[in-house]
């Protein structure tokens, strides 16, 4: 994915740890004291384990613009009409359109009249008035847009909540590559997968779980797609079994010092490894980098130089509690990186 510029106060580069592939509002507590409220004496089983995830948009994202050749000469229509990249086109005159080949067949019964387009924008509708053109290569009308419906890759659960059977991954949302904006959730799952191999992080190369994920064996479906993570509903509880409920640590009870992280980096084994809890940022900023992490176990750093893409979810934990969940490596220092508290996670889901 995309590197990031830290809104913090430190400009270092860091980089979302899902490993994405393109396939073709909530509200946070005001305060600390009531995430708190929320999650005290709230347990969860802490997993570790990494899932294939699919998702599919509401809509269809525009992420580019080209030129169409025709016969009058080149033109890209929905540049031309006022689309932007990132802007979510949700029905094409009455039609509502959520994948690719819903648009292109819409495109091709209008032909060259005069179409409206409803998007999204910021979370604003618009409507603008567009005209496809015929492109001399192949015939089809075209409004010169790149198009995205879907994104699919691999990513760690965080925890599961057998009270409620709910479960988050990632700590993060899931963002178009090209535009890195909120993917907008219509539907999607998880699947098992397994980890093949593990590209190692080196300073500005962060490195990568490659992974294999079984596209006929669903594990649960998803229902929201947030800064804080995707959230569903798990419904095959083998990746459960055998698994205890911890509790879950509120903010005042995180510090800085000795802590782990349980994450899956060959096969389907989950290990525990050592880390260090470098810093607690103050409660009261939407940026959901809540800590700063350092990995010290000797064995995952030989097999991954820290931490990596794919790890992006893996839950934290310190005196026997479920701390938060790893989010995004240092670009220049693989050893290190931010996770998101657990009851951020909660709430958001």
């Amino acid at each position: 994915m995309k590197e990031e510029q830290t809104t913090r106060p430190w400009a270092v580069a860091v980089r979302m740890l899902l490993v994405i592939a393109v396939m073709a509002s909530f509200v946070l507590a005001s305060t600390a004291q009531a995430a708190q409220h929320d999650t005290e004496g709230r347990r969860v089983i802490p997993m570790g384990r990494t899932v294939g995830i699919k998702l599919f948009s509401d809509g269809v994202m525009v992420v580019g613009f080209s030129e169409v050749s025709a016969a009058g000469g080149s033109s890209a229509p929905a540049r031309e009409c006022g689309l932007r990249e990132g802007d979510i086109i949700t029905h094409i005159n009455s039609a509502e359109v959520d994948t690719i080949e819903e648009v292109q067949s819409v495109l091709q019964q209008v032909g060259g009249e005069k179409m409206s387009i409803r998007a999204s924008r910021d979370g604003k509708q618009l409507q603008v008035t567009a005209q496809a053109v015929q492109c001399s290569a192949d015939g089809q009308y075209k409004l010169g847009a790149w198009i995205r419906d879907s994104m699919a890759g691999i990513g760690t659960m965080t925890y599961y909540d057998p009270g409620t059977g709910v479960f988050g991954a990632l700590g993060h949302g899931i963002n178009d590559v090209d535009t890195a904006l909120l993917m907008p959730l219509q539907s999607g799952n998880i699947m098992y997968s397994e980890v093949t191999d593990v590209k190692k992080g080196e300073s500005g190369a962060p490195g990568e779980l490659h992974g294999a994920f079984q596209v006929d064996r669903d594990l649960g479906t998803l229902s929201a797609n947030t800064a804080g993570g995707v959230f569903g509903t798990l419904t095959d509880k083998s990746l459960t079994a055998g698994h205890t409920a911890m509790e879950v640590a509120s903010r005042q009870q995180v510090h800085t010092g000795k802590a782990s992280i349980l994450t899956n980096i060959a096969g389907d084994t989950v290990e525990e490894y050592g880390v260090e809890i470098m810093r607690v940022y103050p409660a009261g900023s939407e940026d959901t980098r809540d800590l700063m992490i350092k990995v010290t176990d000797p064995v995952l750093l030989a097999a991954t130089g820290g931490i990596v893409q794919g790890m992006s979810g893996s839950p934290v934990l310190q005196d026997g509690k479920v701390v938060g969940a790893v989010t995004h490596v240092l670009v220049n220092d693989p050893t290190r990186g931010y996770g998101i508290l657990m009851e951020r996670m909660l709430e958001m889901a």
